[in-house]
């Protein structure tokens, strides 16, 4: 069994957990609920290029990345220090993330956030609306193309974009390339990293940067670690890079942002 089965296995037992703890109704009256989101995607679209900068305290394949770094501070800073987006982990279990540090972040901070779930299911994306989230993650390597489909429009029946990660042509042509779901996908995102091996490299980017359809904003995700990386693929048509693990393994995740934006901006 994969490191993603497992985790998707675990997903369905904490859905049942808190879905017996917290009503829709409960979900609905939170003070977020309600509020204006911002577009992710219109974000990227006018950021050259758009960073997506990830507060991720742990990860199943390296362990504790940083258990110190205090999650306003680090939002702030990233934003302070020119990130046009942040990616929040909620995952307990695998990446030590919690509602809580998206709910901090999104009080602290006037810029689109991604909730970075495993979202199986609508319950969780009325959550994530509850949260303070913009924008929420559906991941193709764990949903068959119809499940897709109603996810992306229960978010944007709720006011949230989508962010839609593939990893391979496959999953490529079944959902982004889909007709019937495209109109509901609002970012399309590689994930450099094997979902089921954890082995990162951004020729996944490359490889399928021609497939990608073209009136989507395109991110490549995951293993980008120096501006050169988005030098390269912003010639391939990738409008907005997350980067997460390559700043919070820094003493000062924030000052890590900065420095990488500013060297970007030099080049």
């Amino acid at each position: 069994m994969s490191i993603l089965d497992t985790i998707v296995i675990r997903k369905k037992e904490e859905l049942i957990e808190r879905k017996a703890q917290r009503s829709v109704a409960e979900l609905e009256a939170s003070p977020f609920f309600d509020r204006e989101t911002y577009s992710l995607s219109q974000a990227l679209r006018n950021a050259n290029p758009g960073i997506i900068a990830e507060f991720k305290r742990k990860s199943p394949s390296k362990g504790i990345i940083n258990d110190q770094a205090d999650v306003a501070e680090t939002t702030q800073g990233y934003v302070q220090a020119g990130a046009t987006a942040l990616s929040v982990l909620t995952d307990v279990d695998f990446f030590a993330g919690s509602d809580g540090n998206l709910c901090i972040a999104r009080a602290q901070n006037q810029v689109p956030i991604l909730r970075k779930d495993f979202t199986i299911d609508e319950y969780q994306i009325t959550e994530a609306k509850a949260l303070g989230a913009d924008a929420i993650l559906l991941i193709a390597a764990i949903l068959p193309p119809p499940r897709v489909l109603a996810l992306a429009q229960w978010a944007h029946q709720l006011g949230l974009e989508v962010l839609l990660e593939v990893h391979d042509e496959n999953e490529l042509q079944q959902t982004a390339l889909n007709e019937v779901i495209t109109p509901f996908i609002d970012v399309v995102g590689v994930n450099n990293r094997d979902l089921n091996t954890f082995n990162t490299t951004i020729e996944t980017s490359i490889q399928l940067a021609d497939l990608m359809p073209e009136d989507l904003v395109k991110i490549s995700e995951s293993g980008i670690n120096d501006p050169a990386n988005i030098r390269t693929l912003m010639q391939y048509g990738y409008q907005g890079f997350l980067i997460g693990e390559y700043f919070m393994k820094q003493p000062n995740p924030s000052e890590a942002c900065a420095d990488f934006i500013q060297k970007l901006g030099a080049s």
